[in-house]
């Protein structure tokens, strides 16, 4: 079982593996969420899960800020990913972190453009009462939920291709991030 914080060639850290994770429920309780809200709009539990989607879309955000931070801090001990299927890797990475920040980034722009008061989880961060700032509103309200549900597919494929590589390469992604080593850096046979 791992020990570090950091990552290193064989495991990522505990660090990466808990701001993973944890995104991960996060973002099923957000994709859950809008998905009630689009299809059973007046249900209990769609109106408890909308009720929050503020307050944990806020909360990702800064999750995929800090969790960017780190991968950039750890790149150079992070397992390597080289040749073809390496470079479709950090693409594809580099798509989801692009868009894991612009949809809560639009509904904070739209949230600012608002002039209403933005208090996540109570906590008082935009004082209400301003002007509505027209091009804010609009432009977050044009994007942020084409970009969620776009974000949804790159997830998707993202989980896709953890099944490849763990039944049909059999190369030790999921291992890694779920913090087992067995002392052989596998990444190299990809």
């Amino acid at each position: 079982m791992m020990n570090s914080l950091r990552d290193d060639r064989t495991a990522y850290g505990s660090v990466s593996r808990v701001l993973h994770w944890a995104m991960a429920l996060l973002f099923a309780w957000q994709f859950t969420g809008a998905a009630l809200h689009l299809l059973a709009e007046d249900t209990a539990a769609a109106k408890f899960f909308w009720f929050f989607h503020r307050d944990i879309g806020f909360l990702l955000f800064l999750m995929v800020v800090v969790r960017g931070a780190w991968g950039l801090f750890n790149l150079s001990s992070r397992p390597k990913q080289s040749g073809v299927l390496g470079r479709a890797a950090r693409f594809g990475h580099t798509i989801l972190y692009i868009v894991m920040i612009a949809v809560p980034g639009l509904a904070l722009i739209r949230q600012i453009g608002s002039g209403r008061t933005f208090a996540p989880f109570g906590l008082k961060l935009i004082e209400g009462g301003g002007d509505r700032v027209r091009w804010m509103t609009e432009i977050g309200g044009l994007f942020h939920s084409p970009l969620a549900w776009l974000l949804l597919a790159l997830v998707a494929g993202h989980v896709a291709m953890v099944g490849v590589h763990q039944l049909l390469w059999r190369d030790g992604t999921l291992d890694r991030m779920a913090g087992s080593r067995d002392g052989k850096d596998r990444s190299a046979e990809v």
